[in-house]
């Protein structure tokens, strides 16, 4: 019987969130970089985007991948900075579900979870990103069970704040707490 393993990762700023790539030039660290020795068959359960940080879940076990990713019952949630001063009416809207592009056609959003919050405690970035000198940001709580392509940017620009930066903080009940970025962590189980 193969005994599988699991691993939690804080995903840094400009990672993908794969091991290996079929382009002959990559311009983005992979997370086969992470000072860790994954076993071999490690797939990441879902993807950050390359700008995008925070907690992203590893295992060699494929039906643990799909269990999370495909249920559409695991919610992810997302601490998010946004360019300007959000307002309640933005945040209903998102609460909602707003209308986004998905493969070429429109697609409006699930209702989900939108909170303000306050600025988190989180690692500072690798690659700065602009301050206050250029207008007021403002930070937010986006839950969600769906995982579109770029959704949680796509959903802040629908309302009119474009995303600065992005942190999955949760995936169901496993937290980032206060992993630091690049850090990997063992887990006996995910769910």
């Amino acid at each position: 019987m193969q005994t599988h393993r699991h691993f939690i990762i804080y995903k840094p700023y400009g990672f993908l969130s794969q091991f290996i790539t079929n382009q002959k030039k990559v311009k983005h660290k992979l997370l086969g970089e992470l000072n860790f020795d994954f076993p071999e068959g490690t797939m990441a359960i879902g993807r950050l985007d390359v700008k995008s940080e925070g907690l992203l879940l590893l295992t060699t076990n494929g039906k643990v991948s799909d269990f999370i990713t495909t249920r559409g019952k695991v919610e992810k949630e997302y601490y998010v900075q946004v360019n300007g001063q959000i307002t309640e009416k933005e945040i209903n809207q998102l609460k909602n579900g707003v209308e986004i592009g998905f493969d070429g056609k429109k697609y409006t959003t699930k209702p989900c979870k939108v909170r303000l919050i306050e600025t988190p405690d989180l690692p500072t970035r690798s690659k700065k990103i602009r301050d206050d000198r250029h207008g007021p940001t403002s930070w937010v709580s986006i839950t969600l069970t769906e995982g579109k392509f770029r959704q949680v940017r796509k959903m802040t620009s629908a309302v009119g704040f474009p995303t600065l930066r992005l942190v999955r903080i949760r995936v169901g009940n496993i937290l980032l707490g206060k992993m630091q970025s690049g850090d990997v962590i063992e887990v006996e189980k995910l769910v």
